[in-house]
């Protein structure tokens, strides 16, 4: 036996005195970031005491498995230039098995629970056609939205009242995108539970950050030295935290405000400075910097073609973030000082997924304002080039187009990168200098591999 298998395993009883908080919360999507996030927030609320989060995974039961056998518990490891602080997090006082449709019904239905709250990733808000003949024979759905939705019927039924769903994915205006999906979907199943979710079930929309990695096993070692205790579930974040919120809670919700959350009336200025900003540039570098040879966003931040292009889009997206109180330049200033922290191993392999659901919102949004504007969209066009130039030797990146993808990619020259550049936006593909622009950037990620630094 060895001496970490020879530790206590993290549970309730080692780590919390007093009652276990009652499910208030339901949330579709458990993985490292709503553990960082979410769960986080809702323990440092002044009222933590009353929410508790079931939390259900997606396309894996591995998370729940984990953290049931910890009573929900897992350590969050806040990891900055200086060094490591750890801390329990005890909100998930339920984790379960995202296919155990029949809890989840259960819990959604349940008169206690007041938010539900989503990380499905931005390809899950999809029609549901597929589900649809499995919610009119009675027969358990497979996708996130299916699963809501049969909730949601749930709710209906019992009569258990109104509540506000919160999507937390990387979508600009999150909330609408998950009302229409989950109002398409019920209104083809019963025109009635559509009529009732119109009236009873509000849609928040939120902007998040916080830069979470996949754990690795020397994360797991290294919270079983430094706090005596067996954790298979840790997750590793960056000391900054970020969530703005926009929208009603009709059956309350903890005081996130607490720790640091802010509401708004206006959330898109702040959706789109994270979007373009953030996420856009983390594309940019997840493409480029895996032509290029790097593993990891600082280093690929280090590479001066990565963080030219970078610094160019930012360029771009800037002059359409015109909103007063988004301080630009000082965001710009914390990113750098963000991706540049080494200690935070953020693979460009986990950024690179879902790459055409990704760029129609990262890329596609800031190219259409700057070409309507006269000017060539070059930065925003880079970050599109970034992606055709990894396709080129990473042609299996997972996308929820990937058949579209691969026949696109099988292309050669300037047909390639219009049948590419269709994919994220048809009308993009219509005209022959953007394509003629996409296809020669990528020369500029490409053309240095051998001289990318490891």
């Amino acid at each position: 036996m060895s001496s970490q298998e020879a530790l206590p395993r993290l549970n309730r009883t080692l780590a919390f005195s007093g009652a276990t908080p009652p499910v208030r919360i339901v949330h579709l999507g458990l993985g490292a970031f709503h553990r960082s996030h979410q769960a986080w927030y809702t323990q440092h609320a002044g009222d933590a005491g009353e929410w508790g989060i079931a939390a259900f995974t997606g396309r894996r039961p591995n998370a729940a498995t984990a953290l049931a056998a910890q009573d929900g518990l897992f350590t969050v490891v806040e990891r900055s230039g200086s060094g490591d602080t750890f801390e329990v997090v005890g909100s998930i006082v339920q984790a379960i098995d995202g296919a155990d449709v029949g809890t989840l019904v259960e819990l959604v239905s349940a008169p206690a629970t007041a938010v539900i709250t989503l990380t499905i990733t931005e390809a899950a808000y999809g029609p549901g056609a597929t589900d649809l003949p499995l919610l009119a024979s009675g027969k358990e759905p497979t996708t996130p939205m299916g699963r809501l939705v049969a909730g949601l019927a749930a709710r209906k039924k019992n009569d258990a009242g109104p509540l506000a769903v919160v999507s937390c994915d990387n979508l600009s205006d999150n909330g609408n995108v998950a009302r229409k999906a989950v109002l398409s979907l019920a209104g083809e199943f019963d025109a009635g539970l559509a009529e009732w979710i119109e009236a009873n079930i509000s849609f928040v929309s939120t902007s998040v950050d916080r830069i979470t990695p996949r754990t690795t096993p020397d994360d797991i070692a290294l919270v079983a030295s430094s706090c005596g205790y067996q954790d298979d579930a840790p997750v590793v974040t960056e000391p900054f935290h970020n969530w703005i919120l926009s929208g009603n809670f009709p059956a309350g919700r903890p005081q996130w405000e607490d720790a640091g959350a802010v509401f708004v009336d206006d959330i898109e200025p702040y959706e789109n400075r994270k979007l373009w900003l953030l996420n856009g540039a983390h594309s940019i570098l997840a493409y480029a910097g895996l032509v290029r040879g790097h593993a990891t966003v600082a280093e690929a931040l280090a590479d001066s073609v990565c963080r030219e292009a970078v610094e160019e889009f930012w360029d771009e997206a800037g002059k359409h973030l015109t909103a007063p109180d988004l301080h630009i330049a000082e965001y710009r200033a914390a990113l750098l000082e963000r991706f540049g922290n080494s200690r935070i191993a953020h693979h460009l392999s986990q950024i690179a997924a879902d790459g055409t659901t990704k760029l129609r919102m990262r890329a596609v949004p800031v190219l259409l304002a700057e070409r309507s504007a006269g000017r060539t969209g070059r930065g925003a066009a880079g970050m599109i080039a970034a992606w055709a130039a990894c396709l080129a030797v990473k042609p299996d990146l997972q996308d929820p187009l990937s058949a579209e993808v691969r026949a696109a990619n099988a292309l050669t020259g300037e047909p390639r990168t219009a049948a590419l550049l269709r994919l994220i936006g048809p009308e993009l593909a219509t005209e022959p200098q953007l394509v003629s622009l996409v296809h020669g950037l990528q020369d500029r990620f490409a053309a240095a591999t051998t001289h990318a630094s490891h």
